[in-house]
């Protein structure tokens, strides 16, 4: 998951990750053994919980606002070092849909 997280920072996305447990027993030494199909009862039930969470979380992430404490819309301010009379012009243009705001000076 941490490939992931780092590629949406340098994306200037805001991310984060949600982990559910589906084998509960596996880290407790006082937990009985699990079945499959408790297994995949809890996975199911952890299905549904994580369309829920998508449904109330949707609506409240706007494409340009993630909050005044969030710092993802930013995270490149700094980040170039190359001067824009260096800049290769090809990979501005591929650039763009991730460093765009910045290479546009």
């Amino acid at each position: 998951n941490m490939p992931e997280a780092k590629l949406a920072r340098e994306a200037e996305i805001c991310y984060a990750s949600v982990a559910m447990v589906t084998d509960f027993d596996c880290w407790h030494p006082d937990h009985e053994d699990v079945s499959v199909e408790q297994v995949i009862k809890v996975l199911v039930g952890n299905a549904e919980k994580a369309k829920s969470l998508i449904g109330e979380v949707a609506p409240l992430i706007h494409a340009d606002d993630c909050g005044p404490s969030c710092s993802c819309k930013q995270a490149l301010e700094f980040a170039l070092i190359t001067a824009p009379d260096a800049r290769d012009p090809k990979l501005v243009k591929k650039l763009d849909a991730i460093a765009g705001r910045l290479l546009k000076f």
